[in-house]
């Protein structure tokens, strides 16, 4: 069965060839060897590029549209031709039967793009909030400063092929059972370029680029977050023949934070507030990421597992002068260890509120084992 080239690269049968190279060029970005190293990744960046070079090309086009696949080597077993590996695609054997010759690719040209390159950085959570600017060190291709991106030395220039003849493509004719049939595949001297550079540059070896350390500054906006990309146009490798560069991806890896856990644009903290203090009420600061020193307000009667809220004490969100808000989550804490005066001042107590007594009752609220703990369960519940 003929591939689903339309298919996997997520296109209707009709796109237009800019609507085509828009959809390979988003996939790419996505599944690049240097953007994804995952495996699957790689394999699926083979699949579409595979696409693309199948439907970028008018006559390979062509026999995808009648139910063939041109990169089939035993034609399109769907329709007939099955098991014979001397054959290049159902093309050629439309070619040999209806004739028209072998249509040729022609050269694929020196001068390609860049790959699209990534890089990944550590940020504090006081850095995302804040936005940063910093220095990274790359290693990458930059074009050749000797030859401009010629890949020539000195006056010399790229001659035609001879084995291909400038074609790019070498053809050959075998034979099957259903006769002649010709093939065309890249020419093996100039790897179908249709050109070769008899007196290549000494520094690139006519490639015309090198690979080079440099440094490069990043602009992180505030309010990043985990897994987000920060895209800088043009800053990856250069393509090779001095093609144009490809852009760099810098993906932030945020740092757990000591004191407060990130939700969204909102802030968490765990505040231990003495029984006490509870049942009287009083004032805690708390060392916010963007505000500094931050007056948190325990009413008087607070409870167990109460959530005060700061409005506009969270997060900014990204690019946009709005911020999320702080969650401070009480526990109050009871004292293990008690002296004869706080004793007999809890009996006094005990005694003046006599209509309170201890009670079972049903709760269907869980007992965590810390903030993170609590937190998680606070989120998995909405």
């Amino acid at each position: 069965m003929a591939r689903d080239y339309y298919g996997l690269l997520g296109v209707d049968k009709g796109v237009s060839d800019t609507e085509l190279k828009r959809a390979y060029r988003k996939l790419a970005r996505k599944y690049h060897p240097d953007v994804n190293p995952d495996e699957a990744a790689q394999a699926r960046f083979k699949e579409i590029s595979a696409a693309y070079e199948v439907l970028s090309d008018p006559e390979k086009r062509r026999i995808v549209d009648l139910g063939g696949d041109p990169l089939e080597n035993g034609g399109a077993a769907g329709n007939g031709f099955g098991g014979y590996s001397g054959f290049g695609g159902l093309g050629d054997v439309f070619e040999a039967f209806f004739g028209g010759g072998t249509t040729s690719r022609g050269p694929v040209g020196r001068v390609r793009p860049g790959s699209d390159s990534l890089l990944r950085m550590r940020l504090d959570l006081t850095e995302c909030a804040t936005g940063v600017t910093k220095q990274v060190t790359v290693d990458t291709a930059v074009l050749c400063d000797r030859c401009q991106g010629r890949g020539t030395h000195g006056d010399s220039r790229p001659m035609a092929c001879d084995t291909c003849h400038g074609r790019g493509e070498v053809q050959t004719v075998q034979r099957s059972l259903l006769g002649q049939v010709m093939t065309s595949r890249p020419c093996p001297t100039c790897r179908g370029v249709g050109e070769v550079i008899p007196d290549p540059c000494h520094q690139c070896a006519g490639d015309g680029r090198v690979r080079a350390r440099r440094d490069i500054s990043v602009k992180i906006p505030a309010g990043v977050g985990e897994g987000m990309r920060v895209r800088l146009a043009a800053q990856g490798e250069v393509g090779p023949g001095g093609g144009p560069a490809g852009d760099l991806y810098v993906e932030v890896h945020e740092q757990p934070h000591e004191i407060f856990a990130r939700d969204g644009d909102d802030l968490h903290c765990h505040l231990s507030v003495p029984m006490v203090d509870a049942a009287l009420g009083t004032t805690v600061v708390v060392d916010a990421i963007l505000d500094g020193p931050t007056d948190i307000t325990i009413p008087a009667g607070t409870q167990p597992g109460a959530t005060l809220v700061l409005r506009g004490h969270g997060m900014p969100q990204l690019r946009s002068g709005a911020r999320g808000d702080l969650h401070a989550h009480v526990e109050v804490v009871v004292p293990e260890r008690l002296d004869q005066h706080d004793i007999e001042l809890l009996q006094q107590l005990k005694q003046h509120r006599e209509r309170e007594t201890a009670e079972v009752r049903t709760s269907h609220a869980s007992h965590g084992g810390g903030l993170f703990s609590r937190l998680r369960e606070t989120f998995s519940g909405r």
